[in-house]
């Protein structure tokens, strides 16, 4: 996995937008509406925040190497069973995150990075 081109494209984003939660988050929602009644409890956007934070956590920690996000992932396929989330939906999270990443950029997205994010997303689906 190209680790130096998914940290170019999260360095891109954060110069278009300091905040890409909402942006995140609409695209999420727009794709899986039946997902945001997930969050009607979550008024301040603390339970997203903590979530998208996760999401960034485990993300750099699988361009590492990190074992703890290949669990962190693990026990998220569980806890969200538990939420009513289909193992097959786990993952568009990270998925808006890279569309949205995408948007983003703009002209600076490139091949190496579409089959970056394409590497870091199989590797996400194939950890059970």
């Amino acid at each position: 996995m190209n680790s130096a081109a998914i940290l170019d494209t999260l360095e891109r984003a954060s110069e278009a937008c300091a905040d890409p939660a909402p942006l995140i988050y609409q695209r999420l929602f727009g794709a899986y509406p039946h997902l945001e009644s997930l969050f009607v409890m979550d008024r301040d956007g603390g339970v997203r925040g903590s979530m998208l934070e996760t999401c960034f956590n485990i993300i750099f920690g699988l361009l590492k190497g990190s074992e703890t996000s290949r669990f962190l992932i693990s026990a998220g396929r569980m806890q969200h069973e538990g939420y009513g989330v289909p193992d097959g939906e786990f993952d568009v999270m990270f998925a808006a995150m890279r569309d949205t990443f995408r948007e983003l950029s703009g002209s600076g997205w490139t091949l190496e990075a579409e089959a970056a994010w394409a590497d870091l997303l199989s590797e996400i689906a194939a950890i059970k």
